[in-house]
Parts: C-alpha cells; structure tokens; sequence
C-alpha cells in the first residue's frame, strides 16, 4: 500500500480498489466525470466510461473473475505470443497472469504523453518460473492515461534487458460494448490484405466498401492506416482507433455457435460486443540487447456517425 500512496500524492485524479479477488485496480477520472479502471492482474483495462457514465468496453456477464484466468473483456495486453499453437505460452495468456506493479517513476516519455491527463504507470518483469515458458529477460512498461477530452490512451514499452535478440508479437485485445453487431462497420479497411484465421490464415483482400457482420468474423488486417473508425448506427457513437507502431488490425466476434462453447461467454453476447485490436502479428517485432520498442494506440468515442476521414483531423494524438 505504500508503494502506491506516493502516487496519489501528486496525481489527485487516482484512485485505489480492490476487486472481489482483493486484486487491487487504479481507478482515473477527470474533472468531466469520464473514467477509466485498470487491474493491476494483467495490467488489464476492466472499464472505461464516458462523462455520462456510460460503459465504452464490453466485458462478459460470465467472465471468470478469478486469478489466474483473465477476465473476458475490456483491454488485455496480449504478448508476446497471439494466436494458436503457441508453445508453453497460451494463447494470449502470459502478460495478462501476471500481477504488475505500479511504477513511481519510470523513463520520461513525451511531455504530451502526461500534460492534461490522468495516468498511470505500470511495469511488468518476467520472473524466475517465467523463463521456461519463454527464456527472455524483459521490461514492459504500461502507461494507461484518460485526456481531458475523455479519450483513453495506451502507451507499451519493452526493453529487451537479454544478452542476445528476442522476437514478440502483440496486441491490445479490445471489446468495444456495441448496440448490435448487425447495426456495426468499420471504415479504415477497405482494399486492405487480411489473413483469414477461420481459413487456416489464407489471405484475401477486403472488397467491401466497410466491413459489417452477418457471420463469425477472426481476421488480421495488414498494414492498416493509422486510423480506423467503428461506427454505431443504433447509438449513434463511432469509436475511433489510432495507432503508431502497430501496423495490424484484428477484427474479431464469435457469433452464435463459438459464443456457446466458451465457458466465459455469454450464448447471446456477440450482439453486443466487437474486438478491433491494434496489433502487430504478421510481423514479428525484433529488439536487439537493450533496444526498446513502442507502441501506442488512442481510443476516442464521439456522437456521430462520420467516417474516420472526417473524425482525424478532430484527434489530437501524440
């Protein structure tokens, strides 16, 4: 407890729970009433909340809410495998079992990484028992911050602290609370090469105009623009998704069938919910000894239902 009231002595906007698991969470606002909550299991974004109070991200109403297992929603930090037959590492599963630690005061970023915003740092070592999964000493560094203007952003720092190279793939698992999925598009991926995960990673390229759901969806969108827009029709949102350092997009939703077999996943729940994930997959990063990568991406969520050329020059990112 120590450790984390230095925090709050010059970051007034921070607060500190626990959940029922007595695993403690950093809880920011701002002075609009939005708000965002982090999990210190997994480094894990378990809500995020606009001036009015209303949810932004899904999250299952059967989520297992119970370490080890992370909790099916919200923002998981998945790294540094993704994907299936990953070894000793599950899927998804090394970075989001751990408990992280909150960091007082870790490497300057950029000044407008902290200006005008509730933050906080988290930092992630691997330890003794971590190493025979995956034989690599690291630093991951995790800034969770909420702007004035409501808008959430994740900055991810690893260090390569190892002897020799190290390669890792990555992504922010996002499930945004939709009205309908039949009521949903993306805009941003047109014309793009994806790699089909329901058709052994085969790739084809996008030929609709926008990208809406009538069936299970699990792609990687390559080389993605830097901003991509999810449009609400029903709520009249459109969330908005910009990214550095993170040339892929992951579009994701069970449906009906693949909802049915997951123990943490409601039978009717795909209706409500759609991951887009900015992510790095096809290409595998590379840090030499004591390179450091970044990777960011901000998510804004506005009433309107403009395409994402029309919302970029209103972001301010970076």
């Amino acid at each position: 407890m120590g450790h984390l009231a230095a925090v709050w002595d010059h970051r007034t906007s921070l607060e500190l729970t626990k959940d029922w698991n007595g695993i403690e969470q950093v809880v920011l606002r701002n002075p609009k009433g939005a708000s965002a909550r982090v999990s210190l299991h997994g480094g894990q974004v378990v809500s995020w909340r606009n001036e009015r109070g209303e949810e932004l991200l899904f999250t299952s109403s059967k989520a297992i809410l119970k370490s080890p297992k992370a909790m099916r929603g919200g923002i998981s930090i998945c790294f540094p495998q993704i994907g299936q037959n990953c070894g000793p590492i599950d899927q998804h599963k090394f970075a989001t079992n751990k408990i992280w630690m909150v960091e007082n005061d870790p490497p300057p970023l950029h000044a407008n990484d902290s200006l005008g915003k509730s933050f906080v740092d988290l930092l992630l070592k691997p330890a003794k028992q971590d190493f025979k999964c995956w034989p690599h000493g690291f630093e991951f560094r995790l800034r969770v911050s909420l702007a004035l203007d409501g808008n959430l952003l994740l900055i991810s720092r690893i260090r390569n602290m190892n002897g020799k190279p190290f390669s890792f793939s990555f992504a922010y698992h996002t499930h945004f609370s939709v009205s309908d999925i039949s009521e949903v598009r993306i805009e941003g991926l047109e014309t793009l090469d994806y790699l089909d995960n329901l058709c052994q990673k085969e790739r084809f390229t996008e030929q609709a105009d926008a990208i809406t759901f009538e069936t299970e969806v699990d792609r990687v969108y390559l080389s993605s623009p830097q901003c991509v827009a999810v449009l609400d029709h029903e709520k009249k949102r459109t969330y908005v998704i910009r990214k550095e350092g993170l040339p892929d997009i992951v579009v994701w939703n069970p449906w009906e069938k693949k909802s049915k077999a997951m123990a943490d996943f409601g039978d009717e729940e795909y209706k409500q919910m759609l991951c887009v994930d900015a992510a790095a997959i096809e290409k595998s990063i590379t840090l030499k000894p004591g390179e450091e990568w970044t990777g960011r991406v901000e998510l804004a969520a506005v009433p309107s239902s403009f395409c994402c050329d029309d919302l970029e020059p209103h972001l301010k990112f970076f």
